[in-house]
């Protein structure tokens, strides 16, 4: 990974006021046009979930950090193609986030960690922001999103779901899931298709994005 960029430094007094009442549609389009403080806003929002995230996924704190810095640097750079009839900022953020922790992984050729104790459904879903910029709109959206990625894949054929989970959360290619499980590779990818129609379907517009 490229050197991390560091995310701009609170100015004196910190952001305006209307910045922190801004949506995070605005914030991230005022950022895009070259607004750093609408930036910092939103990093003072979900770094702790971005970075939370991405240390759940490739099990390395100073790795993760990178990660972080790096997810905003590209939210920054291509604030401009985010559109909240897509799906909702923070899920678009996430996406980012889980695709640089799988280039990582794939290219230190090792695989994420998770806690034994956790079921794959509740990694993906623990995002609650840790950072002292959170509101209670923020955790309660969080909240309704992990009990709607939960319901998902707990909807989803045993089968479906395990490809589905090898492969967001150990990083695995779809011939590594056939050999790792013993299927042709054409079963796997069929699984694949059909699984991740059913949790986009059931996921609505952010599923379009974490699917």
């Amino acid at each position: 990974m490229e050197a991390a960029v560091a995310m701009p430094a609170s100015g004196e007094g910190g952001p305006m006021p209307d910045l922190i009442e801004a949506s995070d549609a605005d914030l991230i389009g005022r950022a895009a046009q070259g607004e750093a403080r609408a930036l910092e806003v939103l990093y003072d929002r979900y770094s702790g979930v971005v970075f939370s995230f991405a240390l759940r996924i490739v099990g390395d704190r100073p790795l993760a950090e990178e990660i972080l810095q790096e997810a905003f640097f590209r939210a920054w750079q291509q604030g401009g193609n985010f559109s909240s009839g897509r799906g909702t900022f923070i899920t678009w953020l996430l996406s980012i986030t889980h695709n640089l922790s799988i280039d990582e992984i794939r290219r230190r050729r090792r695989r994420p960690q998770k806690a034994d104790s956790e079921e794959p459904e509740q990694v993906l879903a623990a995002v609650a922001d840790t950072g002292a910029g959170a509101d209670v709109e923020d955790e309660v959206w969080l909240g309704a999103l992990r009990e709607t990625i939960g319901e998902a894949l707990a909807q989803l054929p045993p089968a479906q779901r395990e490809a589905i989970e090898m492969a967001y959360f150990r990083g695995l290619t779809q011939r590594e899931i056939a050999e790792s499980l013993g299927e042709p590779l054409g079963t796997i990818k069929t699984r694949m298709r059909l699984g991740l129609q059913k949790l986009k379907d059931a996921l609505g517009s952010d599923g379009a994005q974490l699917a």
